[in-house]
């Protein structure tokens, strides 16, 4: 396995780790995110719905059967990244793992793009 199918799956697997944790925490913790998307103004009824498409996210990415359902998953956490990160630090709140899964949905995405041509030509 080349150096770049290493790398890819370790950003893969960090990215789809933490979008995972984070939908379980707004499954299992309602009443806490609900309070953390109330200090961050933001509607309280799509936590459910946001939960429920990571979990789909982290799917498409991992499966990879439509290449443009694939691309609107790393599109969805890319925003969802970016958008997180700076709700959190307008809010003073600590960034944490918002922003640090940014960079691994870029590697993940750019190389992933390398791997199934690798993949294809095989």
């Amino acid at each position: 396995m080349s150096i770049k199918k290493i790398i890819y799956w370790i950003a893969t697997l960090g990215v789809c780790g933490i979008f995972l944790f984070s939908a379980a925490m707004y499954f299992t913790k309602y009443d806490m995110v609900k309070s953390f998307f109330e200090a961050l103004n933001h509607p309280t009824y799509i936590v459910y719905p946001l939960a429920t498409l990571k979990v789909f996210g982290v799917i498409m990415i991992l499966l990879r059967k439509s290449s443009w359902l694939t691309e609107w998953a790393y599109a969805g956490f890319f925003f969802n990244a970016v958008l997180a990160s700076a709700a959190h630090y307008n809010a003073g709140h600590e960034i944490g793992l918002s922003f640090i899964v940014i960079p691994l949905i870029l590697i993940s995405y750019f190389l992933g793009k390398s791997a199934r041509l690798i993949k294809v030509n095989n």
